[in-house]
């Protein structure tokens, strides 16, 4: 079938008005269920003085419904895919389709549409809306709800200020915006020729920095020139936030904003960020997921089986989940250095994408 010739028929239309019905109800049930068991939890917080109801409403779960959506979207799609898929072999609406001359695989272009809006959409969503509403989300959970988890000191520092200048913190309290036997050591062809070392440092506003008790020492060959001060004001090409790094930092980061920052840390010699390379990657990983899993989906339910639609959706639960805690378990090796952050994002779509192409070979023709 050649794309040019490809017109939408009307069964096309039905599968899609079908898969996208069924997604949306489903994910509205389970979105009204999490908010009232979320309610319940968090009453007696949402109960005191200091939180409006235009603060739950508006900071909170405006926010949290479309954190949630991205999360568990591709699930979803996979339990839609099965449900209606199954509803369509029972009534044996998928035999007549068959019997009418259309192949498997035209049967699966409508699918493939359907999984790729939803995919486009959580995209779009989690690459670029849904960041900054994570952003009001945390705010209000650390105020009202939850310990907050932002990172208020950090010991032994090291980083790449520009080329060949490094500097180094013993320890950085955020809250004093102090930090602790600071060193700026400058390089040239790895020859050391400039060390400048304090007893504190402070944070003043974007790039400014005040040196506290400071001695420079400048070498030339065999001489050096010593320079010693109480304070000094200076520049410094970075910030706080270049190394107080929260775990949460990278859920409130656009696409964009999280490969500019990957690259500026790695260029700065920060070692820490497998978090946010995680997301960055996941992020990519889970658009492909939908289509990997829709077509799992319609080659499990496709025909009927003696367990019914109940065996169906048994078994597209518990791949979907085992999906889920895949993707977990492989998260957990790059944090902790075993593989990449992109190769631990992409290896449970790549197992998957086997066990798909194994099922559709399989599938009613």
């Amino acid at each position: 079938m050649k794309l040019s010739n490809f017109k939408l028929k009307r069964i096309d239309r039905y599968i899609i008005k079908q898969f996208l019905g069924t997604f949306v109800f489903a994910m509205s049930g389970i979105i009204l269920i999490v908010i009232v068991f979320d309610v319940n939890e968090k009453i007696d917080k949402f109960m005191t003085p200091e939180v409006t109801l235009e603060e739950i409403i508006f900071d909170y779960y405006v926010n949290f419904v479309p954190y949630f959506l991205s999360m568990f979207a591709s699930l979803f799609t996979f339990i839609a895919v099965i449900f209606f898929t199954s509803r369509l072999a029972d009534q044996s609406e998928i035999i007549a389709m068959l019997s009418t001359g259309m192949s498997f695989h035209r049967l699966m272009v409508p699918y493939g549409i359907s999984a790729g809006i939803i995919a486009v959409s959580m995209f779009v969503l989690g690459a670029y809306i849904i960041p900054p509403a994570n952003e009001k989300r945390l705010n209000f959970e650390y105020t009202y709800t939850k310990k907050n988890r932002e990172v208020v000191y950090a010991n032994n520092v090291q980083l790449e200020v520009e080329p060949g200048i490094f500097a180094y913190f013993d320890r950085y309290s955020n809250a004093s915006r102090m930090g602790y036997s600071f060193s700026l050591e400058r390089f040239e062809d790895k020859t050391l020729v400039s060390r400048l070392t304090a007893n504190s440092i402070k944070y003043d506003s974007l790039y400014n920095w005040t040196i506290i008790d400071y001695t420079i020492r400048d070498f030339d060959g065999m001489y050096e020139r010593i320079e010693s001060g109480t304070r000094r004001d200076t520049t410094l090409m970075f910030v706080p936030a270049d190394f107080l790094i929260s775990e949460d930092d990278c859920e409130k980061m656009t696409s964009p904003e999280l490969a500019t920052y990957i690259a500026r840390q790695k260029k700065r010699g920060i070692g820490n960020i497998q978090t946010f390379e995680i997301e960055y990657h996941k992020r990519f990983a889970n658009t492909f997921s939908f289509f990997i899993l829709t077509v799992i989906g319609v080659s499990l339910s496709s025909y009927k089986k003696k367990g019914g639609m109940g065996l169906n959706i048994g078994i597209g639960l518990g791949l979907s989940f085992s999906y889920i805690l895949f993707m977990t378990v492989t998260s957990s090796f790059a944090v902790s250095g075993l593989v990449s952050p992109m190769i631990a994002s992409w290896i449970p779509n790549i197992i998957y994408t086997f066990i798909a192409v194994y099922l559709y070979r399989k599938a009613p023709r």
